[in-house]
């Protein structure tokens, strides 16, 4: 089964949702993008998910183009729609799913303040994404 996960940048929601989706099935094969791709995954979501036992340093974020010619069984957005305009993927796709999060590249204050945005973002997608797998992936893995 074949997912990807758009975001804008592809440096830190859509990359949490990769790492913890591939964690979850290694029968999934999973893939992140960004329409504005960041030049590397945010270094906070790296040690927010390292935290979680999920290593995503090797991840780079990669442009939407690049996966528009295959067919997919999931896209999923994870933009908040209350700031961002999120993605619009155009190629062959069974479910398009939308879950939104803030971005936690947008929190000012302390360290500890803005590591706390993070982890709760990371716990939010880990939580939802479970969820989206147990309920809509693994049955559609039974059934095929």
């Amino acid at each position: 089964m074949k997912v990807l996960v758009l975001c804008t940048g592809n440096s830190c929601r859509s990359q949490m949702a990769h790492g913890f989706l591939q964690s979850f099935g290694k029968e999934l094969t999973v893939r992140s993008a960004g329409t504005e791709p960041a030049q590397k995954v945010n270094p906070r979501a790296v040690r927010v998910m390292r935290e979680a036992g999920i290593d995503i340093s090797s991840h780079k974020p990669t442009p939407v183009g690049k996966y528009l010619k295959e067919p997919w069984d999931f896209v999923i957005t994870v933009c908040d729609n209350a700031r961002e305009t999120c993605p619009v993927f155009t190629g062959t796709v069974k479910n398009r799913i939308h879950i939104g999060f803030e971005d936690p590249w947008l929190a000012t204050g302390t360290e500890e303040y803005v590591m706390g945005v993070y982890r709760k973002v990371r716990d939010g997608i880990k939580e939802r994404f479970y969820n989206l797998y147990i309920e809509k992936m693994n049955n559609n893995q039974s059934k095929s």
